[in-house]
């Protein structure tokens, strides 16, 4: 049963109007006609509103989309949870963070002045913009109504059975995907080969992201404060989820296990987590599980300080979050712990080495989880020690043989 896998504001003036894109099927689906050319556009929308971990997934296609229209202004709308991500990639000229707060204010508040001026606000800047290409990655019901209230007259979205909750009624090109079992790294880039079908076209297989300058002044200080100021090279965990996620969880008691074979090992071991107190508890949790032969890391409060982490780590391990799939587009190798979410949809990014530990169960994968999911709990820590173990020594081998003036090939993907 058990199965490894190893694997901001722009100009006001207006756009001019883009060409006519050639024409879709009957069914509303995009050409695939490999002469077919992208349709001009001089300001182009993308809307992924969250969360974080699909955002991160998003960023190689948005990465494509920025190569087709080099000299166009790219923006994306997103929402405030998830706008570092945008932010540290680079990849846009304007990041539009849609106001959720406001508004889920303004509805608790019992407030309906305030949530339609919120509204009437946000719509005027988006309209003001002009854009004449836009593209909803998201595919639900909100993100398609905002794609369509951009007023752009190209709206490319996913087909009926991708998008969800009729989110494709408010496009006006619909992608089908090449297959229903592919990664959302590919999801994503079939949105942006069906603007311009042609070879060569495909998601970057190098690292996208990489930490500020200030981020990793920051944590240089830290560390210089606690004696550590050099490290680097150690295995990071990153035991939390997302709100709502407790069943992706590996519990605190196998991370300890986990972390004690590593340090018999010789490796050393860091927790990591945000600001949140229940992921902290998790932190604590674990050190001292293990004898507090782990190191708890510094919080991490932005994606950028997580970043600076990650970029002095050897590997990464986590379950199926968004700071996995930051991990793998540094290009960090990571160990991915799958329990209740779909294996093939969240594979890791193509630019790092990557493992993956699951047991597959009758009832997985599934979508809302359980209280006590079996499926994580299924996952020894000795295999979990051994793949972390294995990938640190590729690792540091690959380290060693650039020292030496050797290239060691390591393939990007599972290996």
């Amino acid at each position: 049963m058990r199965k490894d896998e190893r694997s901001s504001d722009p100009g006001d003036g207006r756009a001019r109007p883009a060409d006519a894109p050639s024409p879709p099927q009957r069914s509303g689906e995009a050409r695939s006609d490999r002469r077919a050319k992208a349709p001009r556009a001089e300001r182009i929308l993308v809307v992924r509103l969250g969360a974080l971990g699909d955002v991160l997934r998003t960023l190689p296609a948005v990465t494509v989309l920025r190569a087709l229209y080099p000299g166009s202004h790219l923006a994306w709308l997103v929402e405030p949870a998830a706008a570092s991500a945008v932010r540290a990639a680079g990849c846009v000229d304007e990041i539009l963070v849609f106001p959720r707060g406001e508004l889920v204010a303004a509805l608790r508040g019992g407030s309906l002045l305030a949530l339609v001026r919120t509204l009437r606000a946000f719509m005027r800047r988006l309209r003001a913009r002009r854009f004449e290409l836009a593209l909803d990655f998201h595919g639900l019901a909100k993100s398609g109504l905002l794609v369509w209230l951009s007023g752009a007259p190209i709206r490319f979205g996913h087909a009926r059975g991708v998008a969800r909750e009729l989110s494709h009624v408010f496009t006006n090109r619909r992608v089908p995907l090449p297959d229903a079992r592919i990664s959302r790294f590919e999801r994503n880039a079939a949105l942006v080969r069906a603007l311009a079908p042609a070879p060569g076209l495909s998601v970057p297989e190098r690292p996208l992201l990489a930490p500020s300058p200030g981020a990793r002044a920051r944590l240089a200080e830290k560390l210089a404060s606690l004696g550590r100021g050099d490290a680097a090279g150690f295995v990071l965990i990153h035991p939390g989820s997302s709100a709502g996620a407790d069943h992706k969880r590996y519990a605190p008691s196998a991370w300890a296990a986990v972390a004690t074979r590593l340090a018999d090992a010789g490796l050393a071991v860091w927790i990591v987590a945000g600001s949140d107190s229940g992921e902290r508890a998790l932190v604590e949790a674990i050190v001292a599980g293990c004898g507090g032969r782990a190191f708890a890391a510094p919080e991490t409060p932005e994606l950028d300080d997580l970043l600076a982490l990650i970029a002095r780590a050897s590997v990464f391990a986590a379950g199926d979050s968004g700071p996995l799939h930051a991990a793998s587009l540094v290009g960090i190798p990571v160990v991915q712990l799958l329990g209740p979410t779909d294996p093939v949809h969240n594979r890791p990014a193509a630019a790092s080495p990557w493992r993956r530990l699951s047991v597959p169960l009758p009832c997985s994968p599934c979508r809302r989880g359980c209280a006590d999911p079996a499926c994580m709990r299924a996952i020894a820590p000795a295999r979990v020690a051994e793949a972390i173990a294995a990938l640190a020594a590729d690792a540091g081998a690959k380290g060693a043989a650039h020292a030496s003036g050797d290239a060691l090939a390591t393939p990007a993907g599972g290996s």
